[in-house]
């Protein structure tokens, strides 16, 4: 959306494109521009031409850069916020390419003692060329000159250095990085799977069908994805190996350009005599076992059977002639399963929780408990007609750092701060699964990581009350907090949307039926609206060709990836608008 309206402003070139390709008015003005901003000096003697290397490269359009040939930076056309950001990448990447090259000068120093070998290197920049337009990973030149210098004393062969300080440090070989969503579109291109247009969706079904969640920029692999991938492999080796992939992706590039019958392939590919994708799916549902597919591999150092089910990631043991399930933690990863983690698991399970306090009014054991929604307090051990009370840990907050004080703050939650001086009613802190907040009536305001929940008081609340409400990632404003759902806990609200209100409830949008007033909504009303949408699932995708007849655009997140200079520094990879052939 950001590089749409740069362009729809004609400050960038047309960003669909994955292209690296520059035209000869750009290579002109971008020389022109280093020469004037940063001298002679900093121009590349010769111009830089690119060419895209990647499969299925859309060549239609010159590479993203700056539009016109005035090459003006991002504070001369007075962008901020994202625009600003995104331009300003642009705008480096561009002239850069156009830059003469780095100079540096290396110097390693071996030091002999005894038997003993140190060796120190330094780094000494004697021309910082593209460097004073931006740095990989930086984009700030300024400071990252001064970073990349690591500068020695004047040394000599044969010199004595003085000992001053000795610290043996012990390392470990480290496993290779997760992937980020920009490492692994760059693996997906290199291996010719998927092109700029599809990999976005691909991330966000990756993302959408919990086989990865996000912490930070990384990827993280869930038990999920072990188990799914581990049946893919078994039973459908063929078609989830990357070289069959890639081919596909190369035969219907030649079927798009008529290179390729479709039919025969796809009869082949389909109902072929051997391994054909139809023969396996029926083999498939006659051999493969649920509860074997349920049950991962790989985890055999782990004293119990590690297994995917309707809740979630489980530990399954015998104890006593009984099968023990075990919940897993939502957040916890295949790579932190250890012995030590699944025998604690499996323990507590056994000898169930102990409580860390007694609620002094009614003597009830307050208990510290972890579910699939993450840690949370519980008072007394309830029934199957009287559901315990149970308040959700403070995010940040883990299970040995709930001491007897804290359990029984959270306990006594939720706290009266005060009476509301204009309406009367009680100013109140609690926590539920949207974290901590302050409540007056159906008027909530979340806290700030600096608040604590159990300490904050009645001016402090005051004062977030009267700030104005945030909207919603939606884009709507919040019209009135219907109250919590009975059975999962947290706020119902009530939103007022792009296309009308709606309701909301954990990450699920409902919106009204139409002629409905917003202002005689229910909670049950909500509820219910909230329960229809999940029965009725995700809405099904309409085909490109259908969306090309109804004249409406495709759009998709755009993604910059950073490369050297010398491999054309700005590659792009953006959807292409929807087609026919596509």
């Amino acid at each position: 959306k950001v590089a749409q309206a740069l362009y729809e402003r004609g400050l960038i070139t047309y960003m669909r494109t994955d292209s690296v390709h520059l035209s000869n008015e750009a290579i002109g003005a971008t020389r022109q521009t280093v020469q004037k901003r940063y001298g002679a000096d900093f121009v590349h003697k010769t111009e830089r031409r690119f060419t895209t290397k990647s499969k299925g490269a859309q060549e239609a359009h010159e590479a993203i850069r700056p539009a016109g040939n005035q090459m003006l930076t991002a504070k001369e056309l007075s962008l901020t916020g994202a625009q600003y950001k995104l331009y300003d990448l642009i705008w480096k990447r561009t002239v850069a390419t156009q830059m003469a090259d780095a100079r540096q000068e290396l110097l390693s120093v071996h030091i002999v003692a005894g038997e003993v070998t140190f060796r120190s290197s330094g780094k000494r920049i004697l021309f910082p060329g593209f460097f004073r337009a931006y740095v990989e990973g930086s984009d700030d030149p300024t400071a990252a000159l001064e970073d990349r210098e690591v500068p020695l004393p004047n040394l000599e062969v044969g010199d004595e250095v003085n000992l001053t300080n000795l610290e043996p440090v012990s390392r470990q070989t480290r496993p290779p990085n997760r992937y980020t969503e920009a490492a692994l579109v760059a693996k997906l291109e290199k291996e010719g799977i998927g092109r700029p247009s599809t990999y976005a969706t691909i991330i966000s079904t990756i993302l959408a069908r919990q086989y990865a969640r996000k912490q930070g920029n990384t990827l993280i692999p869930t038990f999920t994805a072990f188990s799914v991938t581990q049946l893919m492999e078994q039973s459908f080796n063929k078609f989830v190996d990357i070289g069959f992939t890639a081919d596909m992706e190369q035969t219907l590039d030649g079927i798009a350009k008529s290179q390729v019958d479709w039919l025969p392939w796809l009869q082949r590919f389909w109902q072929g005599k051997s391994d054909s994708l139809h023969e396996l799916v029926v083999k498939g549902t006659e051999t493969i076992d649920p509860r074997t597919a349920c049950t991962l591999n790989g985890f055999d150092d782990i004293p119990a059977r590690v297994r995917i089910g309707r809740y979630g990631p489980y530990l399954e043991v015998e104890h006593d002639g009984d099968v023990l399930k075990v919940s897993m933690p939502e957040e916890l990863s295949p790579s932190d399963l250890t012995v030590e983690l699944a025998g604690e698991l499996v323990q507590q399970k056994i000898e169930g929780p102990k409580p860390v306090a007694v609620e002094p009014e009614t003597g009830s054991p307050v208990f510290v408990r972890t579910g699939r929604y993450g840690p949370y307090i519980q008072v007394g051990e309830g029934s199957e007609d009287v559901k315990p009370k149970r308040v959700a840990l403070p995010k940040g907050m883990k299970p040995d750092m709930v001491t007897p004080e804290i359990a029984l703050g959270l306990a006594g939650l939720p706290r009266t701060l005060g009476i509301h001086p204009d309406t009367n009613e009680p100013v109140v802190a609690n926590i539920n699964r949207n974290g901590p907040h302050i409540r007056h009536i159906r008027d909530y305001r979340s806290l700030t990581k600096n608040d604590d929940v159990l300490a904050v008081d009645f001016t402090r609340a005051m004062e977030l009350l009267a700030q104005e409400k945030r909207t919603s990632r939606r884009g709507g404003t919040q019209l009135r907090d219907l109250g919590e759902h009975p059975e999962k806990g947290g706020s119902v609200i009530l939103m007022d949307g792009r296309y009308g209100p709606y309701v909301t409830h954990d990450k699920v949008n409902a919106t009204l039926p139409k002629g409905s007033s917003p202002d005689v909504v229910t909670l049950e009303e909500a509820i219910e609206l909230i329960a229809a949408k999940i029965a009725a699932g995700p809405k099904k995708r309409k085909s490109a060709s259908k969306k090309a007849s109804a004249k409406k655009k495709a759009s998709s997140k755009k993604k910059a990836t950073k490369k050297k200079p010398a491999a054309k520094a700005k590659a792009a990879k953006k959807k292409k608008p929807a087609s026919k052939d596509s």
